[in-house]
């Protein structure tokens, strides 16, 4: 009788048999996190499903996002999953200060806060962000400009609007005051 887990000579060089583990999938994940959340302040910004089934879920909230919504989350999703035909990690969590924004609901949530914009074709941004939408946001700059009729600079405030599709990181300024 052979055993499956046996590595074995070919002829050719040594045979490991691979065992394929079925990965869960990402959407099944997010229906079950939007189940959860649905009608509280909490979104959802990503689920990642990573090799060996780890599975990665970042929340966000409106308000405040504490452990114990992280930990009602958590607790759905593994009660809803079959650990016996499914092995896996999961770990549920907000996004740290220094994550990129990467949903228009937080662009909407962190207006009025300093931002910092890489665009796509490497152009820095940097201000205060006014506004947010489907499509994109605007950011308020101070910048010097002549003063017209003088040869003088003034500083004045200028918007900048933004599309989601030039930008390819934005994240919030921290200061310290």
């Amino acid at each position: 009788m052979r055993h499956e887990n046996v590595t074995e000579y070919k002829g050719e060089g040594w045979v490991t048999p691979l065992f394929f583990k079925i990965m869960i999938a990402a959407d099944r994940v997010k229906e079950l996190v939007e189940s959860k959340i649905a009608g509280t302040d909490l979104f959802l910004i990503s689920v990642d499903v990573r090799p060996g089934n780890k599975i990665l879920v970042t929340l966000d909230s409106d308000t405040s996002l504490t452990i114990d919504h992280c930990v009602d989350v958590s607790r759905h999703v593994e009660n809803q999953l079959d650990r016996e035909s499914e092995d896996f990690a999961l770990e549920v969590s907000s996004p740290g200060l220094s994550e990129p924004l990467k949903v228009t609901r937080q662009y909407v949530k962190n207006i009025g806060r300093d931002v910092s914009v890489k665009m796509t074709d490497g152009k820095k941004e940097e201000g205060k962000l006014t506004s947010a939408d489907e499509t994109g946001f605007t950011i308020s700059k101070r910048v010097r400009e002549a003063v017209e009729g003088t040869k003088k600079k003034a500083w004045v405030e200028r918007d900048i609007r933004l599309a989601y599709s030039d930008i390819k990181e934005t994240k919030i300024v921290i200061r310290f005051k």
